[in-house]
């Protein structure tokens, strides 16, 4: 998903009602416009997204809007955001009170959407702590005795603090509205990285591990380290102000650019209460160096008036303490009907020593990136390409398993990678230039590719001839 125009920053929140899918982000019209939210809807599956009028925008003495949360709330939702002055930020609510109405779309692009109301501020300074900003809020919050209870309280994840210092803080409240104050996010257990890290982005929420039948508490972070942002998760418990681990901080992405990860929240009865735990969906920003983007450098603010895009939708399960990411239903079919986006699926074997190796080539069958799957590794190189030289090559382990698989999916300058049934995911941007014009498979070493299957833009100049 790209902006319509301007320079997407992050994914600032997604509900899904029913069949119709909401997803807001926070973008800027120009590289050096103030930041605002923009909202998208799809139905019948997260990949025709028609844009509606912008949901918030700033006023007064706003200089910015930044990300947050959407939650549904009665027959609307609510929308926490950022709001950013010349002396610090503050968590604000605005609410949108009928999900049903259709979103208005005006000749000015720029228009604000008049359905949507702010309340107002509901966490700015306190109890010793400044700059409240990126909320993650999630109504109903479970009983920690009994996980399948929930009770009218809601919990928020925020972060405090500098830029350079960010802490990560819990708030709760028994309406969305009036927020205390509960302390810092700590861990019990070693949380996989270390105490100086500057943690950003935290986002929870719950699934049903597969194994053990428990459901445990999913916590998603980011990691700023000298200009790269690292995104992972951690499974355990929230008790309190402590996270509780039991798997410590994972890597959620190999490849270059996934980043800042928000899952999904749902309107009441669109998920049958026995799946309740079964199944998330995740999207990303694909940027890999988050803030210090320069969106200039970037060859489609140039050619078509834009920069940066969110991730596919991931369909999120939790396994032996591990989350496994799956694309979701219908995108073969989604891939089908655009203009340029194609998709192959391989089920393989691939002993040691041997290896399948695809090529992502340019319109004029140049190579533009590489993929490779070895067996007990997976590679992603895209330093070959003239738009990316000198590039470091992602790669990762991959876990013996009884059969490899791998599925690669190409959108413009966007490629995402799933392997072995979605024990490790690589997302990167890669330019290619003229858009890929095929995908071109090999294998060596004594791999055997099983079956596979490819999927590209259906037009008049590849269907049958009927006359003949």
């Amino acid at each position: 998903m790209t902006p319509e125009s301007g320079v997407l920053d992050a994914p600032a929140g997604v509900l899904l009602d029913g069949d119709t899918w909401h997803l807001f982000h926070q973008y800027r019209p120009t590289p050096d416009s103030p930041a605002r939210w923009a909202h998208v809807v799809s139905e019948d599956g997260p990949f025709d997204w028609e844009i509606c009028d912008d949901a918030l925008a700033p006023v007064g003495g706003e200089i910015g809007l930044r990300a947050g949360a959407v939650v549904a709330n009665g027959s609307g939702l609510d929308l926490y955001f950022t709001s950013v002055t010349a002396v610090g930020t503050s968590i604000q609510v605005a609410q949108l009170a009928d999900l049903d109405e259709k979103c208005p779309v005006s000749d000015d692009e720029f228009t604000v959407d008049s359905r949507v109301l702010r309340i107002g501020d509901v966490v700015s300074d306190r109890d010793g702590h400044t700059r409240f900003r990126s909320p993650c809020v999630v109504p109903a919050w479970e009983s920690n005795d009994d996980r399948h209870a929930g009770h009218d309280g809601w919990l928020m994840l925020a972060v405090t603090g500098s830029g350079e210092a960010p802490v990560p803080v819990v708030l709760t409240s028994p309406d969305g509205r009036s927020w205390d104050f509960s302390g810092h996010l700590g861990f019990e257990g070693d949380p996989g990285f270390d105490a100086a890290s500057i943690v950003v982005g935290p986002r929870i929420f719950r699934l049903r591990d597969e194994v053990d039948g428990n459901i445990y508490d999913v916590l998603l972070i980011t990691l700023e380290s000298d200009g790269i942002d690292i995104s992972g998760f951690l499974v355990g418990t929230l008790r309190g102000t402590t996270f509780d681990v039991k798997t410590p901080f994972t890597r959620i992405d190999h490849g270059h650019d996934f980043t800042r990860p928000r899952n999904t929240n749902v309107t009441t009865g669109t998920v049958p209460e026995e799946e309740r735990y079964q199944r998330s969906v995740i999207f990303g920003l694909l940027n890999g160096v988050g803030r210090q983007d320069d969106p200039r450098r970037h060859p489609t603010l140039a050619t078509e008036n834009w920069a940066n895009a969110l991730s596919l939708p991931r369909v999120v399960t939790l396994q032996g303490g591990l989350l496994f990411q799956t694309p979701p239903a219908g995108l073969p079919d989604a891939i089908s009907r655009t203009d340029r986006a194609r998709s192959w699926t391989g089920l393989c074997q691939i002993p040691a020593g041997s290896s399948l190796t695809a090529t992502l080539l340019d319109a004029a069958g140049a190579p533009a990136a590489t993929i490779v799957h070895s067996g007990d590794q997976l590679t992603l190189d895209r330093s070959a390409n003239p738009h990316h030289v000198g590039d470091a090559v992602a790669r990762t382990r991959l876990a013996e398993g009884d059969t490899d698989s791998l599925s690669i999916f190409v959108d413009g300058s966007t490629v995402e990678v799933f392997a072995n049934g979605g024990a490790v995911t690589m997302a990167s941007r890669v330019y290619i230039d003229g858009g890929c014009s095929a995908i071109r498979v090999e294998v060596s070493g004594g791999a055997v590719l099983e079956r596979h299957w490819e999927r590209g833009p259906v037009t008049s100049g590849n269907l049958p001839d009927y006359e003949q």
